[in-house]
């Protein structure tokens, strides 16, 4: 199956670059995934179509404030570091840039000198293994220091950092935010409690991975980047008795949709406690053994992100709602508005 088959035209201008000021204000095409039939909502509205008995499966990893400015402590170079994992220890993978500038043995000072990393392995474009050197809590001090790593096509700085976290972020280690959730405030979610809708956590830590563009031609030689994740027992005792019961489980974001199909395909279709890293890549042809419906943004043309939604509803279905989401000037990407797939 070819890439191309999952472009569509995007004017740039339509590429949300900041926030609404009310989160549940964005707009909500609802897709009927058998019929292709589209309604028009305003986001807060979501809880007219859900059902009692019903599960909403929440991702609460919290984004780290992970980009960083430094200088080289020998030439006073400015450098920019980006953490992606962190290793044994104090020691983190990162992209740092410019990354012909760092060397092994080469040291970055942060702020005030408040935080130090010594080089310790150099990798691939602009890899690189960071030891770092502090006193006090590593997070707290990379809350002072740190900004938001926003993705590549989002130009505009974030006046509020806490607006690229979820009301209910709480697991700290992502490069990126799972942006399905950022629609929801406290009070919905709580109202859609209220109705007799299940709210359910898992966690997915998302990787800069979830920005990189499908290099090849042909989908089946596409190499997803793998993630962790986290399932509790609670999650998974919940999700097994929702679905006994023939109600729906619906995912918000794709971290959530690959995390539950990861774990369901483990364990023929049931959901148990676990934790582990996955790079399941789920497009056209996919069986889906976990979920029933999904929230989600609106995503990148050629992205592995449309390729999974193609999968739920039907590349036709799809690439229809994406055309008409740019007739109707709906927001795009992460700041932009949300899709539920029912």
């Amino acid at each position: 199956m070819k890439v191309d088959l999952f472009d569509f035209h995007l004017p740039e201008e339509l590429i949300a670059q900041t926030p609404l000021e009310q989160r549940a204000e964005s707009r909500l095409m609802v897709l009927d995934k058998e019929t292709g039939e589209i309604n028009h909502e305003i986001f807060k509205n979501i809880k007219n179509y859900l059902t009692p008995g019903d599960v909403l499966v929440l991702n609460d990893t919290k984004v780290l404030p992970a980009r960083l400015f430094g200088i080289k402590t020998d030439t006073g170079a400015k450098i920019e570091v980006l953490l992606l994992k962190q290793q044994e220890g104090n020691k983190w993978e990162a992209l740092v840039k410019p990354a012909k500038r760092i060397k092994e043995g080469t040291e970055i000072l942060f702020g005030d000198g408040q935080l130090r990393a010594v080089c310790e392995d150099v990798g691939e474009h602009g890899g690189r293994i960071l030891n770092f050197h502090y006193e006090g809590i590593f997070y707290e001090v990379l809350e002072e220091l740190g900004q938001m790593p926003l993705p590549p096509y989002i130009k505009e700085q974030l006046e509020d950092q806490d607006r690229y976290q979820t009301v209910y972020a709480r697991e700290r280690g992502s490069a990126a935010a799972p942006t399905a959730g950022l629609h929801f405030t406290e009070e919905l979610l709580a109202e859609i409690q209220e109705m007799g809708v299940h709210i359910a956590f898992i966690t997915l830590h998302v990787g800069l991975g979830t920005f990189r563009p499908v290099s090849v031609e042909d989908i089946d030689e596409h190499e997803m980047h793998s993630e962790y994740y986290i399932m509790t027992e609670g999650t998974a005792r919940l999700l097994n008795q929702v679905k006994q019961e023939g109600n729906r489980i619906i995912t918000v974001g794709t971290t959530s949709t690959r995390t539950l199909e990861s774990i369901a395909a483990k364990n023929g279709g049931v959901f148990k406690e676990e934790s582990g890293w996955t790079n399941i890549f789920i497009y056209p042809g996919y069986e889906f053994k976990a979920i029933d419906g999904m929230i989600t943004n609106f995503h990148l043309p050629k992205s592995t992100l449309i390729m999974l939604v193609s999968a739920l509803a039907g590349r036709d279905h799809i690439l229809h709602a994406y055309n008409t989401a740019v007739e109707e000037r709906y927001r795009f990407f992460s700041f932009g508005d949300a899709m539920f797939i029912r």
